[in-house]
C-alpha cells in the first residue's frame, strides 16, 4: 500500500481566503483559531514541515475583548537596544492607537518561530473596521 505524502507544489494555487469577525470575541480564542488555519491543522492532509495553511482575513479588531483582568494588566514590551530602552505599552493605549496590532501579536505568539512561521504570518491580514480590500479573492466567512 502507498501512503499519500503532500510535496510543496501547488499548494499557492490551492489556498482559500477566510474571512474572520473579532466582534465581540475573545482575543485568545481568535488567535488560537486563526493560527490553526494559518499553518494548516485543519487540513486532513497537514505536514508539520509545509506551509498548508490558508490566507485569513480578520476584521473589526478594534471591537475584540479581553477577559478578566488582562483588559486592565496586560502590557506590551520592547526594548530598544539602547541603554535603558525598555518600552512599555498598557493593551489599552495600543487598543486607542492600533488595534490590529494587538490580534496581530497575539497570532503571530502562537505560529512557529522560524522561517515557516514567519511566511504563515504573511497570509495573515487584520483590519481595525469592517472594511477590508480582498474583495477579489472571494474570500469565505468563517464563524469562529
Amino acid at each position: 500500500m502507498n501512503t499519500y505524502f503532500p510535496s510543496g507544489k501547488g499548494l499557492s494555487e490551492t489556498r482559500k481566503w477566510f474571512v474572520v469577525d473579532a466582534k465581540g470575541k475573545t482575543v485568545g480564542r481568535i488567535a488560537s483559531e486563526v493560527a490553526k488555519i494559518l499553518m494548516g491543522k485543519h487540513k486532513p492532509n497537514w505536514t508539520p514541515f509545509l506551509d498548508m495553511g490558508d490566507h485569513v482575513i480578520v476584521i473589526n479588531a478594534r471591537h475584540a475583548v479581553f477577559k478578566g483582568s488582562k483588559a486592565t494588566q496586560k502590557v506590551y514590551r520592547h526594548h530598544t537596544l539602547y541603554p535603558g530602552g525598555l518600552k512599555e505599552i498598557p493593551v489599552q493605549r495600543m487598543f486607542q492607537e492600533h488595534p490590529e496590532r494587538v490580534l496581530e501579536y497575539a497570532i503571530k505568539g502562537m505560529l512557529p518561530k522560524t522561517k515557516l512561521g514567519r511566511r504563515m504570518a504573511k497570509k495573515l491580514k487584520v483590519y481595525a473596521d469592517a472594511e477590508h480590500k480582498h474583495q477579489a479573492q472571494k474570500p469565505e466567512f468563517l464563524e469562529i
